[in-house]
């Protein structure tokens, strides 16, 4: 999700049967809320060409025009134009948005496998624009991250094998559950080996801000206008997808916040 400076909240229905599954024809789209009113105020739907067989299309960021979308189960990065709500699958053949084999996903000691019972790869997952919009880092769940200038990524008659070339190597973290940056360019995601939430500074440097049992996968981190950091613990590892069947989700699921200081 993202809201833009018109308080709109942009929202991905990846429009699947299940993580990995099959699409659900015209199922995958944005939808646009209006925060103020409520009402659905636009809903951009993807054809078969962005949301492709097996596609999850999973996160976005917002920069100006043009929004930045995530594919975890055909890898790719979608760039979708507001102004004229088309959009283009890019960097499909870049090996920074592919789950590298060798990198499990582990939580409570255990590794996080597939319905089939291979370990669990994720394709191009969380993402985030940097506060002046420049820049866009992305990576699979399993990391390693990447990032590329947003110019280039805006740019629809740049070639594919061009595009590629722009690609540079950020940072090598471990698994993230979700990622936020906030306005000064700090970025925090979920360690999901520690269920704790990280802080990467602007000069680097790395802090764990929380750790505790109860941040099992914590997902789509986000920020309030006072500062106050949200953390909504999905337990994603534990629904039944990936239990053979059985949820072994702890209820209730809870929302913690983190108050600026």
């Amino acid at each position: 999700m993202g809201v833009d400076d018109n308080s709109r909240l942009w929202i991905v229905d990846a429009g699947v049967t299940d993580f990995g599954g099959k699409v659900i024809a015209g199922g995958a789209k944005v939808v646009v809320v209006d925060l103020k009113s409520g009402e659905v105020i636009k809903v951009i739907p993807f054809d078969s060409s962005i949301a492709q067989e097996h596609s999850y299309i999973d996160d976005i960021r917002l920069n100006g025009k043009h929004a930045y979308l995530t594919d975890a189960g055909v890898p790719g990065i979608v760039v979708l134009d507001f102004e004229t709500n088309k959009a283009r699958r890019v960097l499909t053949t870049s090996p920074a948005v592919r789950a590298p084999k060798n990198r499990d996903i582990i939580l409570s000691g255990k590794v996080v496998r597939a319905p089939d019972g291979t370990a669990l790869r994720v394709h191009s997952d969380p993402l985030e624009v940097s506060p002046d919009g420049k820049w866009l880092y992305f990576a699979p769940l399993e990391g390693p991250w990447h990032k590329i200038e947003t110019r280039w990524l805006d740019d629809a008659n740049l070639p594919e094998i061009e595009l590629v070339k722009h690609v540079e190597f950020w940072r090598d973290l471990p698994p993230a559950g979700g990622t936020v940056m906030d306005s000064k360019g700090n970025f925090y995601f979920s360690d999901l080996a520690e269920d704790s939430v990280k802080r990467i500074a602007t000069d680097g440097t790395i802090q764990t801000i929380a750790k505790d049992t109860r941040l099992h996968w914590v997902d789509a981190p986000a920020f309030d206008n006072q500062g106050r950091l949200y953390l909504p613990a999905a337990q994603v590892d534990r629904v039944g997808l990936f239990n053979n069947g059985a949820s072994k989700v702890e209820r209730p699921l809870s929302v913690y916040r983190i108050d600026s200081k």
